[in-house]
C-alpha cells in the first residue's frame, strides 16, 4: 500500500481487509495504479453505468485507506442511511438548482484543508450523448487537479490515471479524461 502524506487517509486493518473482501466478492476487482499524494483533488470516475459502480468504488476506497467524498442528489440523504452516506463521505447536492454547485463546491475545497471529490463525469446511470462538464469548472474555480478514474467490468480493475492540471483549456482537459475512461468497459456497455 502506498503511504500518502498530503491525500486524505481513514480507516485501520479491519476496514482495509473489509474493502478487500468487498472487492474480492464483487468479483476479484483490483486496483491499478496510484493516487497522487495531494490534499485537494476532483476525481471523475468513468464510465458509470450501474449501482454496481458506487459499491465497487467504496469498497476499493476502503482497501487503499483513503477518504473520499462524493456527490449525491439530496433525495438518498435519508433515515436510515443518511449518517453511514456522511460518514463515507457524501454531499448531498440539490438537483433543483445545478448551477450552484460549481460555486458551492469551490467553497468547500477553500474551507477544508484537504478534500478529494469523487464523482460522474455523466451525471447518471443512463446513457447520455456527452458529459457534464460541471467538473472541469469546478476544478479550475478550486485551482484543484483533476485524477481520471475508470471502472472496467470486463478485466475487474479500477485504474488510477495521473493528475490533469485543467488550467483554462477546459476542452482539452475532458479530451484527456474521456481518453484516458474511454478504453474501460462499463457494466451495461450499451448505456456508456
Amino acid at each position: 500500500m502506498q503511504k500518502y502524506n498530503n491525500f486524505p487517509v481513514r480507516g485501520n486493518r479491519f476496514s482495509r481487509a473489509f474493502g478487500r473482501l468487498g472487492l474480492r466478492l464483487l468479483g476479484g476487482w483490483k486496483v491499478v495504479g496510484d493516487m497522487p499524494d495531494v490534499k485537494k483533488a476532483i476525481v471523475p470516475v468513468a464510465p458509470h453505468t450501474s449501482n454496481w459502480d458506487f459499491f465497487v468504488g467504496v469498497f476499493a476506497m476502503l482497501a487503499l485507506g483513503l477518504k473520499l467524498s462524493f456527490l449525491g442528489k439530496k433525495e438518498i440523504f435519508v433515515f436510515p442511511v443518511h449518517q453511514l452516506l456522511v460518514w463515507l463521505g457524501g454531499i448531498p447536492v440539490n438537483r433543483a438548482s445545478p448551477h450552484d454547485v460549481v460555486g458551492d463546491i469551490a467553497k468547500q475545497f477553500e474551507k477544508r484543508e484537504k478534500l478529494v471529490l469523487a464523482l460522474s463525469p455523466e451525471g447518471t446511470r443512463s446513457k447520455v450523448e456527452s458529459w457534464r462538464t460541471g467538473f472541469l469548472y469546478m476544478a479550475r474555480a478550486a485551482r484543484v487537479p483533476v485524477v481520471p478514474v475508470a471502472l472496467d467490468f470486463a478485466k475487474k480493475e479500477i485504474r488510477i490515471g495521473q493528475a490533469i492540471d485543467i488550467g483554462d483549456d477546459l476542452e482539452l482537459g475532458l479530451t484527456k479524461v474521456q481518453a484516458f475512461t474511454s478504453q474501460a468497459q462499463a457494466k451495461y456497455p450499451e448505456k456508456a
